[in-house]
């Protein structure tokens, strides 16, 4: 009788133990976030790695040719590699990309216009009606013409149809928003890579 009751107790505790695996499985995965499928003819999806985590975003080489390839040359030298984060509006943009902000000093001057960029501007306002500023949008910062975009680049909060027409939307975050959320100004982005 006792190898019995053994037998049952050691049973019920595995299976409780079981249990409680497959509730703890379940709410991570409630927890994460899924990652959003890369839309059909979108270009390379670049990776941002951040202090708070890591989020990627696809590109629209279609629709912003010299703008994406413009990102795309600025990441394979890892140029923003070690900035921060300058600008941060609750509800409505995270940007970053001014090379002024591996300098604490500079904060004064961090995301304006002189040297706030890598010295060469896109040249081409590349603003399409495809691609509009919702939550997630990625687009090209500047300060009065889009042709001047250069390294800074933006991501949405929310949904702004206001901004649309007036700046270049050259992505869509596709995974880790919720990391973008938490972006506050001086965070680091540790490092930047298009996803092989």
């Amino acid at each position: 009788m006792r190898h019995v009751t053994r037998h049952l107790v050691g049973t019920v505790a595995a299976v409780l133990v079981s249990a409680a695996l497959v509730a703890s499985a379940q709410t991570a995965a409630r927890k994460a976030p899924a990652p959003v499928k890369p839309t059909p003819g979108a270009g390379p999806v670049i990776v941002v790695e951040t202090v708070k985590g890591t989020f990627e975003f696809e590109t629209y080489p279609d629709d912003a040719p010299k703008s994406v390839e413009q990102i795309l040359r600025l990441v394979k030298r890892n140029f923003y590699n070690g900035l921060r984060v300058h600008r941060v509006e609750p509800n409505f943009v995270v940007q970053f990309g001014d090379p002024k902000t591996r300098d604490m000093t500079k904060r004064d001057s961090w995301g304006q216009t002189a040297g706030g960029g890598s010295g060469k501007p896109v040249g081409v306002a590349e603003i399409s009606k495809k691609h509009l500023h919702v939550k997630g949008a990625v687009g090209m910062a500047h300060a009065g013409d889009p042709a001047q975009g250069d390294s800074q680049i933006y991501v949405m909060l929310s949904t702004k149809p206001a901004l649309d027409g007036k700046y270049a939307v050259i992505g869509q975050v596709i995974s880790g928003m919720d990391v973008v959320q938490k972006l506050q100004v001086t965070d680091v982005i540790k490092k930047v890579s298009v996803k092989p």
